[in-house]
């Protein structure tokens, strides 16, 4: 009989990503005409921007709805400035706007807000859309673009897909982390990733945010000097095992 660990890996790789089109009391019907026995469905529909105060008063609006600013967080309008869901950020992979509706954002781009509202002089460079959540005992983490996105921004890019341990593998609890990269296809530059895995696998994602900040590419992520010892990680960090294989792809 396989072990928890082994079943557990098998339903994340055969779920993962996977369309909803729809759902009733006690399954999950999938487009791959799966159906999928569930006690709880938890639903991430998102948020829109509630900017009808700003659009009425001739404030310029963009992506979903969202006010428009600068990278000082200055609206189309002498004197209005805005910060948070309500308004767009600049994409550092795709260069383009979009509406990210996080804590961490609103925060950072308040700050920048308050401190030219006080005479000073800050930017907010722009966003990579991180975020981590958790599910019972399921971790899961994105920064980046999906696949859709980078399909969406014009992008021709390698996907790797792995499957891991957060620990070294002989090490008591080490549990089951899948991670999935996405490479543009010339370049290597790295676009995006999402991990799905037990405790200790969500807060990886951002040692890849950071490399996309940075603009790193895969080869650049597999050579980054991360730490090792068996109570946290393989001697090969899932994330450069993942770094790894795209980098083979691109050849």
């Amino acid at each position: 009989m396989p072990s928890n660990s082994t079943r557990s890996s098998s339903l994340l790789d055969r779920y993962l990503a996977r369309t909803v089109p729809g759902y009733e009391p006690g399954s999950v019907h999938l487009a791959s005409g799966d159906t999928l026995n569930a006690e709880l469905v938890v639903l991430g529909m998102g948020v829109e921007p509630n900017a009808e105060l700003a659009a009425g008063a001739g404030v310029e609006t963009g992506v979903n709805g969202a006010i428009r600013v600068n990278q000082r967080q200055q609206t189309s309008v002498e004197g209005i400035w805005a910060a948070g869901d309500c308004c767009e950020s600049h994409h550092l992979v795709s260069r383009r706007p979009v509406h990210t509706a996080l804590g961490t954002v609103a925060n950072r781009q308040a700050r920048v807000a308050g401190i030219n509202l006080g005479g000073g002089y800050a930017r907010f460079p722009g966003v990579v859309g991180t975020a981590v959540t958790k599910v019972c005992s399921t971790e899961v983490a994105r920064t980046g673009l999906s696949e859709r996105e980078a399909s969406a921004a014009g992008f021709e890019y390698v996907v790797a897909k792995i499957k891991a341990t957060t620990r070294a593998g002989y090490f008591p609890g080490a549990k089951n982390i899948v991670v999935k990269l996405l490479a543009e296809r010339l370049s290597g530059r790295l676009l995006g990733a999402q991990i799905v895995g037990e405790e200790g696998a969500a807060k990886r994602i951002d040692a890849v945010a950071v490399a996309l900040t940075a603009s790193l590419t895969a080869e650049e992520l597999v050579s980054a000097d991360l730490s090792y010892a068996p109570p946290f990680s393989p001697l090969w960090d899932p994330i450069q095992v993942a770094a790894r294989k795209a980098v083979g792809l691109l050849v």
